[in-house]
């Protein structure tokens, strides 16, 4: 692996781990929680997240996910479900020659290092939507954010994943705005 490519599944880890704490602070009432993900509360926003560890995990050991992503990833235990999921998308990230893999996910046939991206993207995004959503914002990763938010900035044409369904334009964040705040506004997304 390329330091370049070590570094992605590196903040994946993280990713991982700081929404790992998000989901465990989720009380059992917050679930319905509305969250900056538009049209998304934050059970949606944990399954849609535990659903794409699924489906990378699945396409990284060349297996079927079982399931498609919207489906309910979660059951009737949803920490245990992230955490479950967490753990088989770590070791399949980190499995000997996984960003060699070409992943097949929605947006169509992705080389390893850009289906990295894109998860890290996922994890850490919905990781911050829950926890605005449930009051948690003095757990994320503050730092991480700043990563993704430059590495967002270095993408040329950013632009042409401002759709539907993906992102939406730029807002401008609150003065003040915490890097979280700052990624969630680059990405279309209010904290109002």
């Amino acid at each position: 692996m390329t330091d370049t490519n070590t570094n992605t599944v590196r903040r994946i880890e993280r990713a991982i781990e700081a929404t790992g704490v998000v989901v465990t602070g989720v009380a059992e009432g917050q679930w319905a929680n509305i969250t900056p993900c538009a049209e998304w509360d934050a059970r949606a926003v944990l399954n849609h997240t535990v659903g794409g560890m699924r489906i990378f995990t699945a396409e990284l050991n060349g297996t079927a996910p079982g399931a498609d992503h919207e489906s309910d990833w979660l059951g009737t235990d949803p920490k245990a479900a992230y955490t479950e999921a967490a753990e088989a998308d770590r070791t399949a990230w980190n499995r000997p020659g996984a960003l060699d893999t070409t992943v097949h996910i929605s947006l169509g046939a992705l080389p390893g290092p850009m289906a990295a991206l894109i998860h890290f993207t996922e994890v850490c995004v919905h990781g911050v939507d829950l926890a605005v959503a449930t009051g948690q914002q003095a757990s994320v990763d503050e730092e991480l954010c700043e990563e993704l938010l430059s590495v967002m900035h270095g993408l040329g044409g950013f632009d042409a994943y401002r759709v539907p369904g993906v992102f939406g334009p730029e807002v401008q964040p609150p003065p003040g705005a915490a890097p979280h705040g700052q990624l969630l506004a680059y990405l279309g997304r209010t904290l109002a």
